[in-house]
């Protein structure tokens, strides 16, 4: 009798200990990250495009929150894709020198702990479906790096051998893999398919995971060039193939949004939309808006930092929530993980969590200064509250740039100790962080030290990926 009672105690506490470990999982919340490549603040119909048709966007910000003042560090790829998984600015991980190529060497540390690696932590399940761009050898993709499932390309979608003969260039010798896992699958796939294929991979992976806690992280190649519309989207919009484009992404963020409904989890899941960096303006009516903003990708102006952002959480976050505070891509991992509870890298990182900006409770963290690296990786701007003091073509400016969003209205004449103040801010800053510096992974150094060896790239990518910068072509600029 003895016996069978301790024997049933037993079985109790382990029932309640499970019910107890269940039901913190199902509290948890998930977490969606769509990032566009290439978008414009201008692209959206909610932030005054004439033309191009965002029904579900415009949905999910007056659902949820809009960012105005939302900020990415860097104006090209790589850097700003190391900056929002990390929460640092691209200089402290090595990241920030223009973008990674096919003929690149190096990717991103073993050291970093990524924003998946963290969650993994907590019991999240954690997938990626689209752009990388931290490096295409094997220790640098995203399965070394905290992710459960990848499926996608490991750099920009004109690193292509086919996409540059169509742009006259027969000597390019690389072809852009499209990576399962660490494997290739196919080389220089129909691009057209891009958007719908990386939204269905999610929402499978989201069907999966529905009953656990998920982070999903959808990089879509798009609208960096060259664009591509699948059949359905193609030739449809106003605003010709670009709008085409975007439209395709407004649909599948739609596709997304009603799946976490379907599955009942759309209450307690974060939806977080945004951008790279802003538009390519270089080809024109391929190269997105940054509707008022100066600029766009490449330059330090408003229009190449500046980026649309979309934030929807139905449980925390009320409906038509408009944040005008200043934020940044690095502000995420560390809102994310006070949510959670989670703990923070171990390493400096320099985000901060703004959580109390999205749920409106709490005290609202003071804005820190903001840095705007150039194409090349110098600091060549900053704001500190109104103000903006930036560098561009060996000029500078001072801009009011809350009165003076356009940057048209240099106040460097009447206001030139205002703008010394902020360049030796700017420049105290940016020195810190160099000195801080960690070293990029390399493949000499088996990813950044951690303890694996000398590595190669893996063999499926080794037949078409050569290290080679002889025939590379200029024209590709991330």
């Amino acid at each position: 009798m003895m016996k069978y009672l301790i024997y049933s105690l037993l079985m109790c506490s382990v029932f309640l200990l499970n019910a107890c470990d269940n039901t913190a999982r199902e509290e948890l919340p998930n977490f969606i990250i769509i990032y566009a490549d290439d978008m414009g603040y201008g692209d959206i119909t909610t932030n005054g495009n004439p033309s191009i048709r965002t029904p579900r966007l415009d949905r999910m910000a007056a659902e949820g929150a809009r960012l105005t003042n939302f900020y990415i560090p860097a104006c090209v790829c790589t850097p700003s894709r190391a900056a929002l998984l990390s929460g640092c600015y691209p200089k402290r991980l090595s990241l920030h020198e223009h973008v990674l190529f096919p003929y690149s060497e190096h990717g991103i540390s073993a050291r970093e702990e990524l924003l998946p690696e963290l969650l993994k932590e907590k019991g999240y399940a954690t997938a990626i479906f689209g752009k990388w761009h931290l490096g295409h050898q094997e220790a640098f993709l995203p399965l070394q790096h905290g992710f459960d499932r990848y499926l996608g390309i490991p750099f920009s979608n004109d690193m292509s051998r086919t996409e540059m003969i169509k742009r006259g260039n027969n000597t390019y010798i690389y072809d852009l893999p499209l990576i399962s896992g660490n494997d290739t699958i196919e080389l220089n796939p129909d691009q057209s398919l891009f958007t719908g294929m990386f939204t269905d991979g999610a929402i499978e992976f989201i069907s999966e995971n529905r009953d656990r806690p998920f982070f999903v992280y959808i990089p879509h190649p798009m609208p960096h060039i060259p664009i591509y519309a699948s059949d359905e989207f193609a030739g449809k919009s106003p605003a010709g193939l670009y709008g085409d484009v975007i439209e395709e992404i407004d649909f599948n963020t739609g596709k997304i949004l009603d799946a976490l409904k379907e599955y009942g989890i759309d209450d307690n899941t974060m939806v977080i939309f945004s951008s790279d960096n802003g538009p390519w303006l270089d080809f024109k009516t391929h190269g997105g808006s940054a509707g008022a903003f100066r600029g766009g990708k490449q330059t330090n102006w408003e229009g190449g930092h500046r980026v649309p952002c979309i934030i929807r959480w139905p449980a925390q976050i009320s409906e038509g929530t408009v944040i005008t505070s200043q934020v940044t891509n690095m502000d995420i991992l560390p809102t994310i993980m006070n949510i959670i509870d989670g703990r923070l890298p171990v390493n400096k990182i320099d985000g901060q969590d703004v959580g109390s900006l999205l749920t409106g409770s709490g005290v609202a963290p003071e804005p820190y200064p903001f840095l705007y690296y150039s194409i090349m990786g110098v600091a060549s701007g900053i704001r500190v509250g109104d103000y903006k003091y930036v560098r561009i073509d060996n000029e500078e400016y001072l801009f009011d740039i809350n009165v003076d969003f356009r940057e048209k209205f240099n106040l460097i004449g009447d206001m030139p100790g205002k703008a010394a103040e902020l360049k030796e801010m700017m420049l105290e800053i940016d020195k810190e962080i160099e000195m801080e510096q960690r070293e990029a992974g390399s493949t000499g150094q088996g990813a950044g030290g951690r303890e694996q060896g000398e590595m190669s790239d893996p063999p499926s990518l080794k037949l078409r990926i050569t290290k080679t910068e002889d025939t590379v072509s200029d024209e590709i600029k991330g």
